[in-house]
């Protein structure tokens, strides 16, 4: 059978759910769809004819190298097909977007043929997927006396492949759609168990929200033909928790518009809302597609006659309703005013120029914010090559330099990678910058999202200027199964042959890893000045500033190796008094969120750096702070270390770098031995004292200080989803913390979870301890309830069988992994026994294990969202609570929450994971487990 028969069994097989023909993307595919063409009397012409024009993707994948091919063909004459005139091929090679196309437009332009190279030229003057190799040609053919490409370059420097696209319209329409009420993770939008289906945009567009959603939203477009549907969070935030490329295409899919008419199911321009505004990671998602984002401010504190905010019972504040979004209702947007107006235009109801900057406006009018960035340094490069002054056409880039101010340290950071900007100006937060991109990170579940930008963006290389870059195989650890088998040797060969450092190696040479990727990431960051983009919201790191960011924003940064946003205000996080013996430090970052609570009111980490002053915290311990600051909704986090400390992390760092060389994973550019010679250069640096360990000014300028007060810490945290709490807008948030006290010792726990990247070496041991000590105590464990523990990195584990721990690890466990038989199906029901799971995200990501429905979980892990670990049933909701680990062990012996006691019993003697806050003065002082 041919690919083509192939290809039509799928088409019906698709047609049973519901589905069109999938987009192609293969080349062999493509060269027979040609072969059929060019058969005039061939069955299958017309369907070819259909597939080669409407569904086949451009970029740089092979089907578009042979559609390229093709459509030179027809403008050369050498092929002759009726239902594509010249015209009609140039018009198809102008939405290919760049790779193949790019290379056909060049050989037409630089051709013989006047006609056919001033044709070429017009469409080359719209694009600006241009690379190196794309604009070393433009400029040696503009130095050997080519008139066209003269005018190219002009048309370049003039950026008329911006200022030539049509405004964006004054007037919106939109017809309001909630989605649901209180804080919407991006599960909702994209959920993660569905992660396998995120590349076939149409099959996972199926998965957003619910069919009876779906339903009601092509019912509003119906019934308001001339509007676009507006997405709202009521009495919330739109898209916590993560980035999620894929929610953003699902929403732009079933409420957006269409990108090209040649390219299917590539839909742009979605309005999203929210009561409390837009998630900052993923309002960076929706400026990807050219979308609008607003912060309604439809719900307001209510304030008495004096202007004193008025509490309820529970010491929260009263909210009142300014204005309605019920679903349903119109209202229109003016992108001129800035302002949000009632169906008629007459009132206004909110203030909205925060989504409209003329950064935001820019990427609304060009689709997108790719075609920005690439039109940028497009307009820069002709500029140059032609020797003129650059016409302003784009916003310059808003900066903000404040006399005699000091610097925070991610405004220190960012000025040391900034590109473009005003030589000689220091600049502050809410600055828009450019910078340099030092480490990028793809995960496994978005990374095929991520290869087909790169597809579609034409790069075919990683940037240079990138220090090193890995993709992972965590999010997909657990189970083994086809969706996986069929996925992952596929991501991991295109990655590899990109140039990361990639988990699997497409020949096998090394074994396959599935290392928790921002475990990895930490350990390759080797400078305290470093900028980090990841494609997972728990891109933090414990050096350098790192960023959560969509599968798009990742691929910019690998093709670029530049990101740009505004820099971020910082809020200021230091401590006092003493740690308890009996407390673990997983019980201090809670209770940062907690005390900030307390002393601000507001969330103030939300949308903002976390500079959090650790001091002497090692770098696999400050990560539990860092990491949990995505759920404190922070846009990032700063590590202030001492130069001892970062000293020690960056020989750990070292040390790990270099067992991946031993395991073969280093590539031809040798990225992971360069990685190790920067960590000798950044540790001779603080040695000698030229550079010491990054701190802030003494005078920067913070949004807010927090002192956290150790002293205050007498009992373990629980971080509580509050499923139950009569105001829907306090649940699933991370700002419920309670004592272990609060339970009373007998809440019912039906599964503890150890692991996620929230647990270290250390946490490995606590739990051997813990088993030692209770064995000893009482001659035998049993557990009440399951125990599933899943190591971040294979290191670990390898660490802890040469120290005898994993011994007895091995000893209670029911299941252990094995890499030469993984699990090809996920486990559905949980025995009382511990379970050694592969190294990896496992219950934390919820696309793979689950809890059973309805269960009480206690877990290690970030996310308690609705869904993720645990989903509800008909009679109860799925409870997924967060504590320290011993905290999660002694629950799962016990079958419920310990009390204090009995707590603080099971942990005598035990090496908890220690803080010492820094001293004003250097401090040598170490944590605990280094």
């Amino acid at each position: 059978m041919s690919l083509y028969t192939d290809y039509l069994a799928e088409i019906e097989t698709r047609k049973t759910q519901g589905l069109n023909p999938k987009p192609i993307d293969d080349g062999a595919l493509t060269q027979e769809l040609v072969d059929q063409i060019k058969d005039q009397g061939n069955a299958y012409r017309a369907d070819s004819l259909n597939f080669f024009i409407y569904n086949t993707l451009p970029g740089t994948t092979s089907a578009a190298g042979v559609k390229a091919a093709f459509l030179k063909e027809i403008v050369l004459g050498v092929a002759q097909v009726e239902e594509i005139s010249v015209e009609f091929a140039f018009e198809l090679l102008s939405h290919m977007k760049g790779g193949p196309s790019i290379e056909v437009l060049l050989d037409l332009a630089l051709g013989d043929d006047a006609a056919i190279a001033a044709q070429a030229a017009d469409v080359l003057k719209t694009q600006v997927f241009l690379y190196d190799a794309d604009t070393d040609r433009l400029k040696a053919a503009y130095e050997a006396g080519s008139a066209v490409a003269k005018g190219i370059l002009e048309s370049y420097a003039k950026a008329e492949f911006y200022t030539k696209l049509p405004e964006l319209e004054e007037e919106i329409e939109v017809v309001t759609y909630i989605a649901g009420e209180g804080d919407i993770s991006t599960d909702l939008l994209s959920p993660g168990n569905q992660a396998h289906s995120r590349s076939d945009r149409e099959l996972h567009g199926k998965c957003m929200i619910s069919e009876a959603a779906q339903q009601e939203i092509e019912a509003l477009k119906l019934k308001h033909p001339g509007a676009r549907i507006m997405l709202i969070a009521e009495k919330g935030t739109m898209g916590v928790g993560s980035s999620r490329m894929s929610g953003v295409n699902n929403v732009a899919l079933w409420t957006g518009k269409k990108a090209s008419p040649y390219v299917p199911f590539v839909n742009i321009a979605p309005v999203v809302a929210g009561t409390n505004g837009i998630s900052p990671i993923f309002q960076t998602t929706v400026g990807v597609t050219g979308g609008i984002g607003l912060d309604l401010k439809n719900w307001v504190k209510k304030t008495d006659e004096d202007g004193k905010v008025i509490l309820n019972n529970d010491g929260n504040p009263v909210l009142e309703q300014k204005f309605s979004v019920e679903t349903g209702t119109v209202m229109k947007i003016n992108s001129k005013t800035k302002k949000l107006l009632n169906a008629d235009g007459s009132e206004e109801l909110a203030d909205i120029a925060s989504a409209f900057t003329p950064q935001k406006t820019e990427f609304m009018v060009a689709g997108g914010s790719y075609a920005i960035v690439f039109g940028k340094k497009l307009q820069t490069f002709a500029a140059e090559t032609l020797g003129v002054e650059m016409p302003r056409v784009f916003a310059p880039s808003k900066e903000i330099s404040n006399e005699g101010q000091g610097l925070t340290a991610v405004e220190k950071i960012f000025n040391r990678n900034a590109v473009g900007t005003t030589p000689g100006a220091t600049l502050h937060a809410g600055s828009d910058v450019r910078v340099k991109v030092n480490i990028v990170g793809s995960q496994d579940t978005t990374g095929l999202m991520t290869s087909q930008e790169l597809e579609a963006m034409a790069a075919t290389v990683i940037s240079p200027v990138v220090d090193g870059a890995y993709q992972s195989g965590c999010h997909t650890a657990s189970v083994w199964d086809k969706k996986a088998q069929a996925n992952i040797p596929k991501l991991m060969k295109f990655m590899n042959n990109f140039g990361l450092i990639t988990a699997r190696d497409p020949e096998g040479s090394y074994h396959s890893m599935t290392d928790v990727i921002h475990k990895v990431l930490n350990d390759i960051t080797v400078d305290d000045w470093d900028v980090i983009i990841g494609g997972d919201s728990h891109t933090r790191m414990s050096k350098g500033v790192a960023f959560g960011a969509d599968s798009g924003t990742v691929a910019l940064a690998l093709a670029t190796g530049e990101a740009t946003m505004p820099i971020p205000e910082s809020v200021k996080v230091t401590f006092k008094g003493t740690m308890a013996d009996h407390m673990d430090f997983r019980d201090v970052v809670h209770a940062t969120q907690l005390q900030m609570l307390d002393q601000h009111g507001d969330n103030v980490f939300q949308g903002r750096v976390i500079e959090v002053h650790i001091g002497t915290l090692l770098a696999d311990q400050a990560f539990t702070f860092t990491d949990w600051t995505a759920e404190m909704k922070a846009k990032a986090s700063i590590c202030i270390s001492n130069d001892e400390t970062l000293i020690g992390s960056l020989e750990l760092a070292k040390s790990r770098i270099a067992i991946m060389i031993e395991k073969g994973m280093d590539n031809e550019g040798k990225v992971l031995q360069g990685l190790i010679d920067k960590a000798d250069a950044r540790i001779a640096e603080i040695q000698s004292g030229d550079k010491p360990a990054l701190t802030a000014d003494d005078n920067a300028k913070y949004f807010a200080e927090v002192v956290v007060d150790l002293d205050k810490i007498v009992e373990p945290m629980i971080a509580d989803p509050d499923v139950n709490n009569a105001d829907v807008s306090k649940r699933y948030t991370h700002d419920t913390i309670r004592p272990v006290s609060y339970y009373g010792g007998d809440k019912k726990v039906d599964l503890g979870f150890v692991g996620s990247c929230m647990v270290h070496k250390g946490d490995m041991k606590i739990v051997a301890q813990m088993l030692k000590n209770l064995e000893a105590d009482q001659g035998k464990v049993e557990f009440k309830a399951p125990l599933v523990v899943a190591a971040p990195t294979y290191n670990i584990i390898d660490e802890l069988k040469e120290e005898g721990d994993w011994d007895i690890l091995q000893r209670y466990s029911g299941f252990e992994f094995d890499d030469l038989f993984p699990k090809s199906q996920a486990r559905t029901e949980y025995e009382n026994i511990l379970y050694l799971e592969r190294p990896g995200c496992n219950l934390c990501m919820g696309n793979q294990e689950k809890a059973a429905k309805g269960d009480t979980v206690l877990a290690t892990s970030t996310r308690l969202f609705q869904g993720r670990v645990v989903e509800d049933t008909a009679e109860k909701k799925g409870e997924s609570l967060l504590a320290s680990t011993p905290v999660v062990v002694l629950s799962a012996i016990l079958g419920r929450t310990p009390t204090v006691a009995e707590y603080t019993k099971a942990v005598d003697g035990i090496d908890l994971t220690k803080f010492a806050p820094p001293l004003q003065v250097p401090s040598t002082t170490k944590s605990a487990h280094f």
